[in-house]
C-alpha cells in the first residue's frame, strides 16, 4: 500500500497576503494541481493533506466525495506537519512526502522516484545544481568553493520505507529538521537521488508562478 503526505500548514508570509496554495494557475488553486497529480497515479491508495487550520473548509469543500483524500490539521513546522500526516497514514509499506507548493511534478518522476525507493528504502528527487555554491564564515569571508559536480538541490517527492521513516520522525519529533531525507541520514540510513526536473519548483512568492 501506499500513501501520500501533502504539506500544507505554512502560512504563505511571502505571499502577499493570501494563501498561496489556493493561488490559482489556469483556473484552478495550486494545491488542486497538486494534489490531482497524485490522484491520477493507480498506486496512489490515499492521500493525506497535513494543511493549515486556516484551509481546512476550503480543502473539504474541495476535496469532498473523494474518498482517498483526507485533510488534517498540520502542524507549526514543516516536519510536524509530515510528522501528523504519518500518523494518520493507514497500513501502508512506502510514503511519499511531497510539497503542496509543488504543482508542476510529474507522474512519471513521482513513480520513477518510487521505484528507486524500493531499491534502498528511500530517494528523494533532486536536480544538479548549476550555480557555483561558495562556503563562507562568519565574517562574510569565502573559505572554499565546493565541487559544482557534486551538488544537488532536493526537492519533493521524499519517499520512505513508512515504517523507517515514522520511527524517526517520532524520535526527533521535537526537532526541527527542513529536510525528511536528513532523518535518514542522521541515523546512517542509505537514500538515493533520482533526478528529477527544474520545472518541479516551489512556489514561495508570486513571481516564482510567473516565471
Amino acid at each position: 500500500m501506499i500513501s501520500v503526505v501533502i504539506t500544507a500548514g505554512g502560512t504563505s508570509s511571502r505571499f502577499k497576503g493570501q494563501n498561496k496554495l489556493l493561488f490559482e494557475i489556469d483556473g484552478k488553486p495550486i494545491i488542486f494541481h497538486t494534489v490531482n497529480t497524485f490522484l491520477k497515479l493507480d498506486f496512489v491508495d490515499e492521500i493525506i493533506i497535513s494543511a493549515n487550520e486556516s484551509i481546512i473548509e476550503t480543502l473539504n469543500v474541495m476535496f469532498n466525495g473523494i474518498d482517498k483524500i483526507k485533510v488534517i490539521k498540520g502542524g507549526k513546522t514543516r516536519q510536524e506537519s509530515v510528522y501528523f500526516g504519518l500518523q494518520n497514514c493507514s497500513n501502508c509499506d512506502y510514503v511519499i512526502i511531497h510539497d503542496g507548493a509543488r504543482p508542476f511534478i510529474t507522474q512519471t518522476v513521482i513513480a520513477s522516484c518510487l521505484n528507486k525507493a524500493k531499491e534502498v528504502g528511500g530517494a528523494i528527487v533532486a536536480v544538479k545544481t548549476v550555480d557555483t555554491i561558495k562556503i563562507v564564515d562568519e565574517n562574510g569571508l569565502i573559505v572554499s568553493t565546493p565541487d559544482r559536480k557534486t551538488l544537488w538541490n532536493a526537492q519533493t517527492p521524499q519517499i520512505f520505507k513508512y515504517d523507517l521513516i515514522y520511527i524517526l520522525h517520532d524520535k526527533y519529533k521535537n526537532e526541527n529538521f527542513t529536510d525528511d531525507s536528513l532523518l535518514f541520514e542522521k541515523e546512517g540510513y542509505k537514500v538515493a537521488i533520482f533526478e528529477g526536473e527544474y520545472s518541479n519548483k516551489k512556489i514561495t512568492t508570486v513571481n516564482d508562478v510567473n516565471d
